[in-house]
């Protein structure tokens, strides 16, 4: 089990930068994107995908949280990288459109 300590700066931008799955829902989306207005909505879904995932391993216990208090933050920073991924998926590997 691993034991996140409560507010932390820099835990919630790792848990927020790191998490596989905003980076594979932001590519994937913005692989499959048909207009640059898509990339934004793919990057909060794959934010609050991964955010998701962050929850749901905090309720079943493989990470030992209390309270985070950066969530908010986690999911912004997630934004920002989920961003960043969209747009590779978008300019550097678009699907057939």
């Amino acid at each position: 089990m691993i034991d996140i300590n409560p507010f932390d700066p820099q835990t919630v931008v790792l848990l927020g930068a790191l998490n596989p799955v905003t980076i594979l829902v932001a590519f994937l989306l913005g692989r499959k994107a048909d207009q640059w207005q898509k990339i934004p909505v793919a990057a909060f879904a794959g934010a609050f995908a991964g955010f998701l995932l962050y929850w749901l391993a905090a309720t079943v216990g493989v990470l030992k949280v209390h309270a985070l208090g950066g969530e908010a933050g986690m999911l912004l920073v997630g934004c920002a990288v989920g961003l960043i991924w969209a747009l590779v998926g978008y300019k550097v590997f678009p699907a057939a459109r």
